[in-house]
C-alpha cells in the first residue's frame, strides 16, 4: 500500500487513483472505503466511480471541477478515512449445483488435483470469495480466495457457448458467467441466480467489495425448483453482513 495516492489522468475526463501495487484484500478494502468517501462527501463534479483491484477510477464533469480541484479533494478524504461512514462489506449465498451436465468440468479438475470430486466441492464451497472488482462483462465478478489446491488450467480450446450462471475455474482464479457467452474456463457447476438481470433494480446482483459463498445444491430436482422461484420473482437471496 502506498503512502500517499498516485493520481494519474485518463483521458480529459476521468482520474485513476492508485493506491498500492499488490493484490490484496486489505488494500482493496481501502479502496472500496475511498469510493463510499467520496460518494458520501458529494464530491462536485464526480459522475461515476469505478473500483478496481488497486485503484479507484473516477468519472468527472469538467464543467463543474478541475482535474486539480478533484485531486486535492480526494487526497484529503484519503488521508481521514476514519472519519466517514464505511459501507460493511455483505456476504452472499449463491446456491450452486456441482458436477454433472451443470459442471462438466469437475472430474477433470478432480483428477488434476489429486482430490476426489467431494473434496474439490467441498473446497470450492468452504471459502468466503471475494468480489475484488467487476468486469469482462456485465455483473462478472473478479474473486478471490480459491485454494491453492483447486488451481486449474483454462480449456486449451474455450467453449463457444457457455450457459449464464456457470461457475468455473481458471488457473488460480474461480468466477461465474453472469450470461450466456464463450470462455475458456473449467465448468464445476452452476448456480440458478441471475446475476444480471436489465429487468431488475439494481439488474447487477453483486458489488466490487461483497463476499460470495457458494452453497451447494443436493440435487437437481432442488435445482429446478430454486430455478423456477428465481424466474417467477419469488427466491430470496440469502445475504447477511460479513463477519
Amino acid at each position: 500500500m502506498y503512502d500517499r495516492p498516485r493520481f494519474l489522468p485518463a483521458g480529459d475526463q476521468a482520474l485513476v487513483v492508485e493506491l498500492g501495487d499488490a493484490v490484496d484484500p486489505v488494500l482493496n478494502r481501502r479502496v472500496h472505503n475511498l469510493s463510499s468517501a467520496i460518494e458520501g462527501a458529494g464530491v462536485t463534479g464526480v459522475i461515476d466511480l469505478v473500483p478496481t483491484y488497486r485503484s479507484l477510477l473516477v468519472y468527472y464533469d469538467t464543467l463543474a471541477t478541475s482535474m486539480a480541484d478533484l485531486r486535492a479533494e480526494i487526497e484529503r478524504l484519503e488521508a481521514n478515512l476514519g472519519e466517514y461512514a464505511q459501507t460493511k462489506p455483505r456476504v452472499v449465498h449463491v446456491p450452486t449445483r456441482y458436477g454433472g451436465e451443470h459442471g462438466p468440468d469437475l472430474d477433470f479438475v478432480a483428477k488434476h488435483t489429486g482430490l476426489s470430486a467431494e473434496e474439490v466441492v467441498n473446497l470450492h464451497s468452504g471459502t468466503d470469495y471475494l468480489v475484488y472488482m467487476m468486469g469482462f462483462n456485465t455483473g462478472f465478478p473478479y474473486l478471490g480466495g480459491l485454494p491453492e489446491r483447486l488451481a486449474t488450467p483454462r480449456l486449451e480450446t474455450p467453449r463457444t457457448q457457455i450457459p449464464a450462471g456457470s461457475v468455473g475455474i481458471a488457473e488460480g482464479q474461480t468466477g461465474v458467467y453472469p450470461m450466456a457467452s464463450p470462455g475458456g474456463w473449467r465448468l464445476i457447476g452452476r448456480t440458478p441466480l441471475k446475476l444480471f438481470d436489465a429487468k431488475r433494480e439494481p439488474p447487477v446482483l453483486l458489488n466490487a467489495g461483497d463476499y460470495i459463498q457458494f452453497t451447494p445444491i443436493a440435487s437437481d430436482d432442488q435445482y429446478q425448483d430454486i430455478e423456477r422461484s428465481v424466474l417467477s420473482n419469488e427466491y430470496e437471496v440469502v445475504v447477511e453482513a460479513a463477519p
